[in-house]
């Protein structure tokens, strides 16, 4: 189990998107990177074509590192450690190690 998953609320520690918050779009846990919503923004070049007569610049989210995000407890409100808890039917749910909260 991941301390991430899709469409999580989560907060950038490092870099230049270092305390902005998005949402998790896509996750790639062979490479342990996700792409957030909004952040890491990178332009690409496009030669020219039919579609683009001219060419273009296209802007769009890279993924990031794993361990530069840190998903946001929605009680706390802020980037927080994850800790996994065992429920008695045996299932495992994520909590934050700040409150307790399962999320």
């Amino acid at each position: 189990m991941f301390r991430v998953k899709r469409n999580d609320q989560v907060m950038v520690i490092s870099g230049k998107d270092r305390g902005k918050k998005g949402k998790v779009l896509t996750l790639f846990p062979e490479n342990s990177r996700a792409t957030v919503e909004g952040l890491n923004i990178v332009k690409r070049h496009l030669k020219k074509s039919q579609a683009n007569p001219q060419g273009a610049i296209l802007s769009k989210e890279a993924p990031l590192p794993l361990d530069r995000i840190l998903p946001v407890c929605p009680r706390c409100n802020r980037g927080v450690r994850v800790g996994f808890k065992l429920l008695p039917d045996g299932a495992k749910t994520r909590i934050c190690r700040r409150c307790q909260e399962t999320f």
